[in-house]
């Protein structure tokens, strides 16, 4: 056997026990309380999101075949009970052809973590999704205004649904979220909301919200000495450098 059927041979080995699985829906506030579920009920690692336009989004999960089935029928039971389902699918055993040509592949090498809590654990997410532009807007503004939280990032994800992002304390997101919903419906139309609390590392770091958390590196402060400018007469007095360095040359 050579070692182009070894390679493929121990792969498929490899992937004989794992399975994908995806939950779709019809809002991203939507897909990211169904994919925090997901998480919650089994070990499984999250891929990340798909978004194909008309606000149908997909979250997709790996692990084992045992509990990716276990994690879509719980992801799937969130979607219903948020009235926003659309499909469901278990891939046991995908082979790796599949993932190359899905475009969340670049996710699945980097698949880590225990699946603990995040160090942020006494925070919370909220995600207020209009349709226009303009009262996701106008909701941003009201949730900043309303309680003490941080607005990360919004995502589009077509047929004119965008969605606002912010991350706080639970009480403050709640309370933040109640106030954006209230403007969104005052301004436009009010499409979905969701708050989740205490979310997962995974989920985090597949939001646009995780960046904003990241620490940023302080710029080192040194006090500087500003030196008064050089005097016309004092700068006729240094030395001649051409003619310092002809001397090094011919001495050496």
């Amino acid at each position: 056997m050579d070692a182009y059927n070894v390679q493929t041979s121990h792969r498929r080995d490899n992937l004989k026990d794992s399975a994908l699985g995806l939950v779709s829906t019809r809002s991203f506030p939507a897909i990211v309380g169904t994919a925090d579920m997901m998480l919650k009920s089994a070990g499984v690692h999250l891929v990340g999101y798909e978004k194909i336009g008309s606000g149908h989004c997909t979250a997709i999960v790996r692990g084992g075949i045992a509990d990716v089935r276990l994690a879509v029928e719980a992801g799937e039971q969130t979607a219903k009970q948020f009235d926003q389902f659309i499909s469901s699918l278990v891939i046991p055993r995908p082979f790796p052809n599949l993932e190359v040509i899905l475009p969340i592949n670049s996710r699945l090498s980097a698949i880590a973590g225990d699946g603990n809590h995040s160090r942020l654990s006494n925070q919370a997410v909220g995600l207020v999704e209009t349709r226009g532009f303009p009262a996701m807007v106008g909701a941003a503004d009201a949730m900043l205004k309303a309680a003490d939280v941080q607005l990360a990032a919004y995502e589009k994800v077509g047929a004119g649904l965008c969605t606002a992002i912010i991350r706080g304390s639970v009480a403050n997101v709640a309370v933040a979220v109640e106030a954006g919903m209230y403007e969104a419906e005052r301004i436009g139309e009010l499409n979905a909301v969701m708050v989740i609390p205490r979310p997962l590392d995974e989920l985090e770091q597949t939001l646009p919200v995780a960046s904003c958390w990241l620490e940023e590196r302080q710029p080192l402060r040194l006090p500087i000495n500003i030196k008064e400018p050089v005097a016309e007469t004092e700068l006729l007095q240094l030395p001649d450098l051409s003619k310092l360095s002809i001397k090094i040359t011919e001495e050496s």
